[in-house]
């Protein structure tokens, strides 16, 4: 009993991580109907931002936080004005903007390549070693950390989203665009700053990785596939959902140690991605928009 309650709360921890993961790729699809497949490039990046950061000037990660989100918010805001904003809106962009995205990820990586090396990186900080004793298990201090600011981001996102005019203006951006511009709302101001938002999101994704897991330019790669696993079984653009998704994947991750050998753990979400296309394509908690 002591061993599934460890394997619980490890899962819950794990949870906490793909939920940040996710939410940025959740948003930037729940408005703008696209997949931004340079989603991982962003979190790669960010986690070079936050060893450069570290190694230049001793900034600790979390505290480097504040700065990657204004920095990639940036991104994210330059890359809809000059990119994503000159495609066709609608089923006649998916294709269009599946590619450019693409494009933009390989760009991101390679610059990284000719910068950084394809050295692994690691970012060594007091607490790296630093382990909690609770339920009679040990927990990495930095997981607790990474948990910890996953769910104050998760609630500041509801209550930006369901407590402010701006995020009234955004759930009715992803409900109906044509009608909010006949209600006086600029849409394209909120999709400049629902991009810009969902990037800032990945790198904050990038930085709590980056105290968890070595990294290469090749990262992200994965980290890009868990998010989409996620906002499938939470739902197309649901936010709720993609804790509740992101909950789901890590549970049956942890918890297939007991049927598969270890080096299969990471398949498993992306066979629950197959179950759940198949026999419920609208995500394990239904399809909503922004709730």
């Amino acid at each position: 009993m002591g061993e599934v309650v460890v394997l619980a709360i490890s899962a819950v921890l794990l949870a906490g991580f793909y939920a940040a993961m996710a939410y940025g790729l959740g948003l930037i699809y729940g408005v703008l109907r696209i997949v931004n497949l340079a989603h991982g490039g962003i979190i790669m990046a960010s986690a070079y931002l936050t060893w450069q950061l570290f190694e230049r000037w001793h900034l600790d990660p979390f505290l480097a936080i504040p700065l990657a989100l204004v920095v990639f918010f940036g991104v994210g805001a330059g890359i809809y004005l000059g990119l994503v904003r000159f495609l066709p809106r609608g089923p006649a962009g998916a294709v269009p903007s599946l590619l450019l995205l693409f494009g933009l990820w390989l760009v991101i990586r390679n610059v990284a390549y000719l910068l950084f090396t394809g050295n692994e990186q690691v970012i060594h900080t007091s607490y790296a070693t630093s382990s909690v004793r609770l339920a009679g298990g040990s927990f990495s201090a930095a997981r607790l950390a990474v948990f910890a600011v996953a769910v104050v981001a998760l609630l500041g996102l509801h209550v930006l989203l369901t407590r402010t005019y701006l995020g009234r203006a955004i759930r009715a951006v992803a409900q109906n665009p044509d009608s909010c511009t006949l209600a006086g709302i600029n849409v394209e101001r909120v999709y400049v700053f629902t991009f810009g938002l969902g990037t800032a999101l990945a790198g904050l994704a990038g930085v709590l990785a980056s105290t968890l897991f070595a990294f290469t330019p090749s990262f992200g790669a994965s980290e890009l596939l868990k998010s989409f696993v996620i906002i499938v079984l939470g739902g197309l653009g649901s936010i709720v959902g993609i804790a509740l998704g992101a909950l789901v994947l890590a549970f049956a991750e942890v918890f297939s140690i007991y049927l598969v050998p270890p080096y299969l753990t990471s398949a498993v979400g992306f066979v629950l991605l197959v179950l759940v296309l198949v026999l419920r394509p609208g995500g394990l908690f239904g399809q909503r928009v922004l709730r």
